[in-house]
């Protein structure tokens, strides 16, 4: 019974009551601290290949001479069809195979997403390997268009020549395909997902050839014109989509390869000039969390990684003397390495952070910064949990008017001891501790209110995931202008439609509901940081105002601006901020995370609009509650 009254005592010791909003600043601070920490040589490693088999740079390579008049000719090819329609385009890709004496078939697909119908059609071909048994394949990829809408004429002409090229050679144990898509995103999306037979045979076509299991891929991004263009470096892009990541032996290997053996320059997120300087791994790192956090697909290679298959995209940057030869060597170099391989790659790791392009960071590192963030949630609805259980918590949290002689209950007497009560002596051992008896009565919390009203917040969150990934692109302007307008006021419209009628909630049930809604806040960003950790550690910093939000009878004024400061950091408002900061437009990128919810399985709009979404209403119900009184 002693240790039983200890216990208590030091749960409702005033003191200890008062420890909670300090831990959960805290754990925000050193979060954000640990990662700024990455980018220092003690919390990074160098890069290096795990799998020894790879063997990067180890081989002589051949395409040289010769082939440079071949990948003209395709080159010229290439330009005569671009005025052509899809369907004649893909009969003279597909002959130009059937002359390599490759197997060729052409896969239609069309996809409908708000406002647009993605239709066109992809052709690929396949290399069987002499020393191969048909049950593994690598897989070299072109889009017809690259990201930018560009023709993609050196990539699909180099992917021509190579083909002719590996045809000649009786080294490979493993099957080469060759895939020249109609699109950047949708094209790869279409034909991976029928190579593994998870499509839907009303839009995508079914592929008439296939290899083996899929070992790894390489898309090549070169835009050059019919007259080609030397390049600086290869910007090398490993993002898949919903954030996974590529095996990062894949992308040392290619590192080793450019930089190694053919002296070419590499770049990663867009960082054009890196000097190894903290800014610039600072920069780099967080260009990499913001790509990874968006989770869209940022090259033809994103759409193999769901699948488990190791993809980058090489694409060519700036101008040097580097041309399409020291490319496809490149290339060549690459699959000679994949053709090693014994099994598939699984030794290095599949979580990283990239501060350069020969510096990283491990999961093990970066991990506790997440769920730094994520476990200040889980602090303050533990602490809300215990004052919700207090006996003083009955009142209306917006109570009616009352004559001025009447008592007035202060935030501050809601959410801390008070030790004007009745006084109860907890004796332990030698020691004597005074409590308020109201603090060491526990009072049976009303779950049924709260339960209700968090099921029914997060239910609404299907509305804007609703009407955003399935709009008409003629009518989202109109429904992101009005969703900007009424999400900053949902919150107070909420707390006045409840305060004139009988279901007002009680202190209490706005106590349990703010700690129902930070506990499942912190239990999702921590289950989503071992899948994306960008996402959960960006949606965390935004969301580390509701830990602090309480809600203030007393004031207006206080009430007033702490719900115009949770009205800024709303995810809509914050949305359109960052396409402005970014120069994006709104719409555009609204229509592109449509088609990835309707055609690359993109969650991120989940996520956004069923865990930080009615966090934040949530948030802004309690800080509103002050101005409803």
């Amino acid at each position: 019974m002693a240790l039983i009254a200890t216990v208590l005592a030091l749960r409702s010791h005033p003191r200890i009551q008062r420890l909670p909003p300090y831990l959960s600043l805290l754990c925000i601070i050193i979060g954000v601290a640990w990662l700024l920490l990455l980018p220092l040589n003690e919390y990074s490693r160098e890069t290096y290949i795990s799998e020894n088999a790879l063997l990067p740079g180890q081989v002589h390579t051949y395409f040289t001479g010769s082939e440079h008049n071949v990948f003209r000719a395709y080159r010229h090819e290439v330009a005569d069809m671009i005025l052509q329609p899809p369907d004649v385009r893909s009969k003279r890709l597909e002959d130009i195979f059937h002359s390599n004496n490759l197997k060729a078939a052409t896969q239609r697909y069309t996809y409908h997403t708000p406002g647009r119908e993605i239709k066109d059609e992809n052709v690929y071909a396949v290399l069987r390997g002499p020393r191969a048994d048909a049950t593994e394949a690598i897989v070299l990829v072109a889009a017809w268009r690259n990201m930018d809408g560009k023709i993609n004429h050196s990539g699909v002409a180099l992917v021509l020549t190579l083909a002719r090229y590996f045809k000649r050679w009786s080294l490979w144990s493993k099957d080469i395909i060759f895939l020249i898509s109609g699109d950047s995103t949708s094209g790869p999306q279409a034909w991976v997902d029928a190579y593994h037979d998870a499509h839907s045979p009303e839009t995508v076509e079914s592929l008439s050839i296939k290899s083996g299991a899929l070992q790894g891929a390489v898309a090549l991004d070169y835009p050059a014109g019919p007259w080609g263009h030397r390049y600086g470096k290869l910007h090398i892009m490993y993002d898949g989509v919903n954030g996974q990541l590529t095996n990062l032996d894949l992308f040392n290997t290619a590192v080793n390869i450019a930089s190694g053996q053919m002296g070419i320059g590499t770049a990663l997120q867009r960082m054009w000039s890196h000097k190894n300087t903290y800014q610039d791994r600072l920069q780099t790192m967080l260009r990499g969390m913001m790509s990874q956090g968006l989770g869209h697909a940022s090259g033809p290679h994103s759409a193999f990684i769901p699948y488990r298959v190791d993809a980058i995209t090489l694409q060519t940057v700036g101008d040097g003397w580097h041309d399409e030869m020291s490319l496809g060597r490149t290339v060549e170099s690459i699959f000679r390495s994949l053709n090693n391989l014994l099994e598939h790659l699984h030794q290095s790791f599949f979580f990283y952070l990239l501060l350069s392009a020969k510096r990283f960071v491990s999961i093990g590192t970066y991990l506790p910064s997440a769920m730094l963030i994520a476990a200040n949630f889980s602090i303050t609805a533990i602490a809300l949990w215990v004052q919700s259980g207090r006996s003083d918590l009955d009142e209306p949290a917006a109570p009616s008017k009352t004559p001025a002689s009447s008592e007035k209950k202060t935030e501050s007497e809601f959410f801390q001891p008070t030790t004007e009560k009745k006084m109860t002596l907890i004796h332990s051992g030698p020691s004597a501790t005074l409590i308020p008896t109201t603090l060491l009565t526990t009072t049976e919390r009303p779950l049924l209110y709260p339960t209700l009203f968090i099921t029914a917040i997060h239910t609404t969150g299907l509305i804007p995931l609703y009407f955003f990934n399935n709009a008409h692109s003629t009518h989202l302007p109109l429904i992101l202008n009005t969703t900007l307008a009424t999400t900053p006021l949902l919150p107070l419209l909420i707390s006045l439609a409840l305060s004139k009628t009988s279901l007002r909630p009680t202190i209490r049930h706005i106590t349990l509901i703010q700690c129902f809604s930070l506990l499942l806040l912190g239990m999702f960003l921590a289950s989503l940081a071992t899948l994306n950790f960008s996402l959960s550690f960006l949606i965390g910093v935004l969301a580390c105002p509701l830990s602090f939000v309480r809600p203030r009878p007393g004031s207006k004024v206080q009430s007033a601006g702490l719900y115009l400061l949770l009205s800024l950091l709303n995810p809509v408002v914050v949305g359109r901020a960052a396409t402005v900061y970014w120069g994006a437009d709104a719409v555009e990128v609204l229509l592109k995370a449509a088609e990835g919810w309707h055609v690359w399985g993109l969650w991120t709009q989940v996520i956004v609009w069923l865990v930080w979404w009615p966090a934040w209403v949530v948030g802004g119900v309690v800080a509103s509650q002050g101005l409803v009184a």
